[in-house]
């Protein structure tokens, strides 16, 4: 009779598993700390410490807390908001510009913002700005699909995306409906 076979051994992280639970903690640490305006600063301890979690494990998953940031809002960014198929490149980028603008009024994802473009440098900027333009990309790549003429990605990213970044992290001007379609009437005049 042959000897019984062990399986080997798993490797691997197990989806859901403590992995999961661990970035989900740390996570919502970071969130919760960006939000509270009055609460300590930003550092690997305190995230680690209200995530339950030791800081060796966030300091070996992220490294940073710029490279933490980064990854907390990829992570929020991603998903967040519907590329929209209106029919027309002029009206994607109408309800896009509006759908962006209503994300970044929201205080606890301006806080984010704020928080990864002040602490995480070029990586916080470029997590800020890197699923924006992808969806930008799939709107324009849409239209031409459709054999409409759209504007290049760094024009429209200069025209619609930047401004509305810049009023949102850097001023207290509303981002109001009618400045917002007018950033769209600008890069697409009639």
């Amino acid at each position: 009779m042959p000897a019984p076979t062990t399986p080997p051994p798993q490797t691997g992280s197990r989806p859901g598993g403590r992995s999961a639970r661990v970035r989900a903690a740390v996570h919502r640490a970071v969130r919760e700390l960006v939000a509270d305006e009055a609460g300590e600063p930003m550092t690997i301890p305190a995230v680690a410490a209200r995530a339950g979690v030791h800081a060796t494990t966030v300091y070996r998953r992220w490294g940073s807390v710029g490279e933490l940031l980064a990854d907390v809002t990829t992570s929020r960014f991603t998903g967040e908001i519907v590329v929209p198929d209106t029919g027309s490149v002029r009206g994607d980028l109408e309800r896009y510009a509006s759908d962006l603008a209503k994300d970044l009024g929201d205080p606890d994802t301006l806080a984010l913002v704020r928080a990864t473009i002040g602490t995480g440098g070029e990586q916080g900027a470029a997590a800020c700005r890197g699923e924006r333009r992808r969806q930008l990309e799939a709107i324009l790549e849409r239209a031409r699909a459709r054999g409409e003429q759209a504007p290049s990605l760094e024009h429209t990213t200069d025209a619609v995306l930047a401004p509305l970044y810049y009023r949102a992290v850097f001023t207290d001007f509303p981002l109001t409906p009618e400045w917002t379609g007018s950033l769209v009437s600008r890069l697409l005049p009639d």
